[in-house]
């Protein structure tokens, strides 16, 4: 219910700004899809400041280790997720959705992207306490480039001069921090190797955010219960006494299933090379957040390239702004000429 209510009041508020701002004429008079593209970029903002809470909430759950968060994690938003289905009736929806799949083939296709799922929230919720937030933030600064490659090779997008310099600019940027150090983190290769391979299966299965994400929970969640029970019992004795704890991942779980469910339905609705440049909103702030709150070590040395990815995320928002514009002057000069 929690969950169902914060979305509902970030969709109003969402649409209240936007009422306010120059873009009236496309919210009220645009099309649905122009409707739908503002949502999804709302919904991508929304997602990566969640996310970028929940980096460094497992610096606030000691004294447990990074894999203990995670796995507490999933089971929180397993919790969370399939408590807000029964509550708000729709959970024969969704297991409706699964008995559709009457194939062996379309089964073992739903069921591929879950392991990757599975390590990208580990590797998540380890890297920060485990001196990896700089490589992890460098894995997501290079996920949406591969985002773009998939964009352009498998769905034939296009790319506008001010995207393909951000892109030109980020790319320059992240190779000259791979040349300086003369090494890429594994962490780094695992995020932008494998992340988008589980955002273009479910968009080409066309599995909604809440189905697929309830496959993954749920397959993962007996898995979770025998590593407390028979690895770690003294992290489930530590919980299980403990208000706070059990307050701490209460609100990991809402935060989380909130910040998966808005950013996989930001992947739906937008087309993937915008989907993928706005992730660069991510690795911003788990970089900032890296450096500030979890002291991790910055060297003068980054400051050229990461100022280089910098200055493509300039670029990226000079493009969106053009877009709004355009789509603004298009929506007034309708106007018009309806008026006449």
């Amino acid at each position: 219910m929690l969950i169902s209510t914060l979305s509902n009041v970030f969709t109003s508020t969402l649409a209240s700004v936007v009422s306010r701002l120059s873009l009236t004429a496309v919210w009220t008079a645009g099309s649905a899809q122009q409707r739908r593209l503002i949502m999804g970029v709302g919904f991508a903002i929304l997602s990566n400041l969640l996310f970028g809470v929940i980096y460094v909430y497992s610096s606030f759950l000691a004294p447990l280790s990074g894999t203990q968060v995670f796995i507490w994690r999933m089971l929180a938003m397993w919790a969370a997720l399939v408590g807000y289905l029964l509550i708000s009736g729709r959970l024969g929806l969704h297991i409706g959705e699964l008995k559709a799949l009457k194939t062996v083939k379309q089964w073992a296709w739903l069921l591929l992207p879950t392991p990757i799922f599975l390590s990208q929230f580990w590797l998540f919720m380890w890297a920060p306490v485990n001196g990896q937030g700089v490589q992890t933030a460098m894995g997501y600064f290079l996920f949406p480039l591969m985002m773009v490659v998939f964009g352009c090779v498998l769905f034939g997008e296009k790319l506008s001069r001010l995207q393909w310099l951000a892109v030109a600019f980020a790319a320059v940027g992240v190779g000259s921090e791979i040349v300086r150090t003369q090494s890429v983190s594994w962490a780094t290769l695992w995020i932008c190797g494998t992340y988008p391979i589980y955002y273009i299966l479910r968009r080409l299965q066309g599995i909604g955010a809440v189905t697929g994400l309830l496959v993954d929970l749920t397959i993962f969640a007996p898995f979770a219960l025998a590593y407390l029970f028979f690895i770690a019992p003294s992290s489930l004795s530590l919980v299980s006494g403990s208000g706070f704890f059990i307050m701490m991942l209460i609100g990991l779980g809402i935060l989380s299933v909130l910040a998966m469910k808005t950013n996989v339905d930001a992947s739906q609705m937008l087309p993937v090379n915008v989907y993928g440049m706005m992730s660069y909103i991510e690795p911003a702030l788990l970089f900032i957040l890296a450096i500030t709150v979890l002291g991790n070590p910055f060297e003068s040395a980054m400051i050229y390239s990461y100022g280089l990815i910098w200055l493509g995320i300039a670029c990226l928002i000079l493009h969106g702004v053009r877009q709004l514009c355009q789509v603004h002057e298009k929506s007034r000069m309708r106007k018009i000429s309806h008026a006449a």
